[in-house]
């Protein structure tokens, strides 16, 4: 008789069997058939356009604007990852409380946008702030440079929004 109970038959391979992850999310395509998904893909949409005007200005003021481009950058980035690992099937074989990880992620990244949409509002605000810069007092923004952060700013509200309701969503899996 064999150490798995019947005869003939091998005990099994540790190695193989796995916990089931916890997830009440679908793996998949389906991903995106749900409000989940489609807060992620307007995250990844409304971030990248954040990332872009940002860019677009010059950053001219790069102690304020400098961490919207990293939050922005690292908030799509990770945005993409956990996105990817939903859409590859990934969740299901990685034993993880993904509801969790899913609440914790959304809650981090919603503090950092939300800092992240402040400051680069406050730098839109400095558009009438003069500085002296070669006996020439100019304005700190040009007008094109407002524009551009107007819309920015409006963009990471937005961008903060949809990773509010992502972590509301998420709160209600993961406490129900």
């Amino acid at each position: 008789m064999s150490a798995g109970g019947a005869p003939g038959v091998p005990p099994p391979n540790p190695a193989v069997s796995f916990p089931a992850p916890r997830i009440t999310l679908p793996a998949g395509p389906d991903i995106l058939r749900t409000y989940s998904g489609a807060f992620v893909c307007l995250e990844i949409l409304f971030g990248g356009l954040v990332w872009i005007l940002v860019a677009s200005s010059n950053v001219p003021l790069p102690l304020l604007q400098g961490w919207v481009m990293f939050v922005s950058v690292t908030a799509f980035t990770l945005s993409l990852l956990f996105l990817g690992v939903f859409l590859s099937g990934m969740v299901t074989q990685i034993d993880a409380n993904w509801n969790f990880l899913d609440f914790a992620y959304h809650f981090t990244v919603f503090v950092f946008y939300f800092g992240a949409f402040l400051l680069e509002a406050a730098a839109t605000s400095l558009h009438d702030l003069h500085c002296n810069t070669t006996m020439a007092v100019q304005p700190l923004l040009s007008n094109n440079q407002y524009n551009i952060n107007v819309a920015a700013t409006i963009f990471a509200f937005m961008t903060t929004a949809c990773y509010g309701c992502s972590l509301g969503l998420a709160l209600r899996r993961w406490r129900p």
